[in-house]
């Protein structure tokens, strides 16, 4: 039967399930990953959606039949799959995962050996080519390969708690909210390490999504963490994505902390531990990260958003950390991968040390530098995102420094603004920020929305 390939996209397969994502495109992706990365032992995994089992026994076939081994490490959370193939030097890994979306979607994302992330330009394009290449014998059978499950939770748990002095960390109550995600199984595990009262929201994995699709970066998924966090007077709250490569915080207000501020701070913690490191960042919203890195002893780099372009950055110039407003951070030590654990657990121990409140630490720099949040507009034709960029920059760009490495950028003397389109949706997405000028940044916000949307 044909495929529909469809779902590829920029950085990995995602659509609704079973009409582009099904077992037939789940196999013979197995069937072709091992020759397209000349690959013999591969970590596979799944997030908690109700279709990941099925999908996970079509790709071993797939796998296997190429002659290839399979390690399966069960349900688990993207950044494991990471884990799993850096830490057992595997040659790729595949994750069945649709992170964020509803929960008729699913996907897979990929890596080769030493994790490098597969893009279009690594390989994406070889696959989606192969898979839908009807000449092809499917029937042909190499070599069966072998299957194994594997348990790479304890080394995962020690390889998270290594970020953290353990030992100096204080008791302190936090909320943790994994909106029924795959995050579950490894808060249980941590809290057996860290003094922490941690108050768990939505502990329990459940694909049927009971409580509302777990991505905090919508403004109605955050209520219940927030209201958590005021009711039981916890220090701090953390809510996760479904597999939880992202991690979102709130302060002890029940506040929630645009991403854009997390950059700051979690570079500002790898520069007390590794002075002079350079810093990697992405250009949507740039100041109050570039404030802190320099003032830290560090070199910041601007990048264009997406983990493949933070990856391929953070390797050639050897950074120990890289960070996006839309809250994937990045680790050197962590195979330069992105983690949704490591973040929370760096922040609660800045906690732990300092005499101010999550939200005291936060208000200096947000009154510094305040910003829009990233703010999008649905477009009834994706073309039109460049006519839109074009006449923003005729309006605006004689008046300001250009910059064109992630969509378009203006810098102005008190004001800035990043308008972009999106890899994965038909959005168009503006970001702007002022140097202490709450009020300017809200006009400037609104005149370029009346004219995007007009």
């Amino acid at each position: 039967m044909a495929v529909n390939v469809s779902g590829f996209g920029a950085y990995d397969i995602r659509g609704i399930y079973p009409e582009s994502i099904n077992q037939e495109l789940a196999y013979r992706v197995g069937r072709v990953f091992p020759e397209l990365f000349g690959a013999h032992k591969v970590a596979i995994g799944h997030d908690i959606r109700l279709s990941g089992p099925t999908l996970s026994d079509a790709l071993v076939r797939g796998l296997t039949e190429a002659g290839c081994d399979v390690f399966d490490v069960g349900q688990v959370g993207t950044e494991m799959i990471y884990f799993a193939t850096g830490y057992n030097d595997f040659d790729g890994g595949i994750m069945i995962t649709a992170s964020h979306n509803p929960k008729e979607y699913n996907g897979m994302k990929f890596v080769g050996k030493g994790v490098r992330p597969v893009s279009p330009k690594t390989g994406l394009l070889d696959i989606k080519a192969a898979v839908s290449d009807e000449s092809r014998d499917w029937s042909f059978r190499k070599a069966t390969g072998t299957v194994r499950r594997i348990d790479i939770m304890p080394d995962y748990v020690k390889c998270l708690l290594s970020y953290v002095d353990v030992e100096n960390l204080r008791p302190l109550k936090i909320v943790v909210n994994t909106g029924n995600g795959a995050a579950g199984p490894v808060i249980n595990e941590l809290e057996k390490f860290l003094p922490f009262d941690i108050i768990k929201v939505h502990n329990n994995a459940n694909g049927f999504f009971p409580n509302g699709v777990p991505n905090p970066l919508l403004q109605d998924a955050r209520a219940e963490t927030s209201r958590a966090v005021v009711e039981s007077g916890a220090a701090c709250g953390i809510a996760f994505d479904g597999d939880f490569d992202r991690c979102f915080l709130f302060d002890e207000t029940g506040g929630f902390i645009e991403g854009y501020y997390m950059v700051g701070f979690l570079a500002e913690a790898f520069l007390q531990k590794h002075g002079g490191e350079k810093i990697i960042f992405d250009p949507r919203a740039i100041w109050n990260t570039i404030d802190i890195v320099e003032a830290h002893g560090g070199t910041p780099l601007m990048c264009r958003s997406g983990h493949v372009y933070i990856k391929e950055l953070m390797r050639a110039e050897n950074a120990v950390y890289g960070g996006e407003m839309s809250a994937h951070h990045y680790f050197r030590d962590f195979y330069l991968c992105d983690s949704g654990m490591i973040p929370w657990l760096l922040v609660v121990e800045l906690l732990c040390h300092s005499d101010k409140t999550l939200s005291q630490l936060m208000a200096d720099r947000i009154a510094r530098y305040p910003v829009s949040g990233e703010i999008n507009t649905r477009l009834d034709d994706i073309s039109k995102v460049k006519d839109i960029m074009s006449r923003i920059e005729e309006i605006y760009g004689s008046r300001g420094t250009v910059n064109h490495i992630d969509g378009l950028s203006i810098d102005f003397d008190d004001w800035r603004f990043n308008l972009r389109g999106s890899q994965t949706e038909p959005f168009i997405r503006l970001n702007v920020e002022a140097r202490g000028d709450k009020s300017l940044m809200e006009a400037k916000r609104d005149e370029l929305l009346a004219i995007i949307r007009s």
